[in-house]
């Protein structure tokens, strides 16, 4: 099985493994699965989806940024030997001895890399001009496309279906699809995914969706051959 190797100044503080199906956060706040005590993290850091076909990690707009040995990334594949630096901590991407690497995945999938002196030199630049936000600024569900679609799809729609049929407003294709297989509301509470009918049930972070279940930002739903990250945008 999998793990991640906590390290820092070269001493091990800890290995957690990654079992298929779950998901693994990383943060300050005591409430993840790696709890790393430094103020260079922020409380929801960045979080590791097991999958049935890879292990994808996800900065959780972090304040400083997650790196993939050396580089800033938003999302990205891991393969055996990365190393995933946050803050002044590592993690080790490690497979059993034997064990078979996962499968390598298209690099176009990942969110903008840059190099470390790239990245820094965007924010001195930006900063002094950024605009400061409206406290009422609309929040909007977008889905991002991770695999078998391209771009985002903004949640402008009370109510979003999701299926086989043309008719739907995101088609996806897959032998057990249903016409329609699940479909996304926007209530007061916040965004649902709800299961509506087929064989093919809808998954998030792993686990499949008998019938409905609130997203948190960065949830990764699966549906057939979709795959897409659920995001917030103002």
């Amino acid at each position: 099985m999998p793990s991640l190797i906590l390290q820092f100044k070269d001493t091990e503080h800890g290995e957690f493994p990654l079992s298929t199906g779950s998901s693994i956060t990383i943060g300050r706040r005591e409430t993840n699965t790696i709890v790393i005590d430094n103020l260079a993290v922020s409380g929801n850091h960045a979080k590791v989806d097991c999958l049935d076909d890879g292990y994808l990690l996800t900065d959780l707009k972090s304040k400083n940024g997650t790196f993939v040995n050396g580089k800033i990334v938003s999302s990205h594949w891991l393969q055996k030997g990365d190393v995933i630096s946050i803050g002044k901590h590592s993690l080790i991407f490690k497979l059993a001895e034997g064990e078979a690497p996962p499968p390598a995945h298209d690099m176009t999938e990942e969110t903008m890399v840059l190099d470390t002196e790239e990245y820094r030199a965007m924010l001195d630049r930006s900063t002094p001009n950024m605009p400061a936000q409206s406290e009422k600024a609309e929040r909007m569900g977008v889905l991002s496309f991770v695999k078998g679609g391209e771009g985002e799809y903004e949640l402008k729609k009370k109510l979003v279906k999701i299926g086989k049929d043309d008719s739907n407003d995101v088609v996806v294709g897959g032998l057990m699809v249903a016409k329609t297989a699940a479909t996304i509301s926007k209530r007061p509470t916040g965004y649902y995914l709800n299961f509506v009918e087929g064989m093919s049930k809808p998954k998030v972070n792993g686990k499949a969706v008998k019938d409905s279940v609130l997203l948190k930002e960065f949830d990764t739903i699966e549906i057939g051959s979709l795959r897409m990250e659920f995001i917030i945008k103002e």
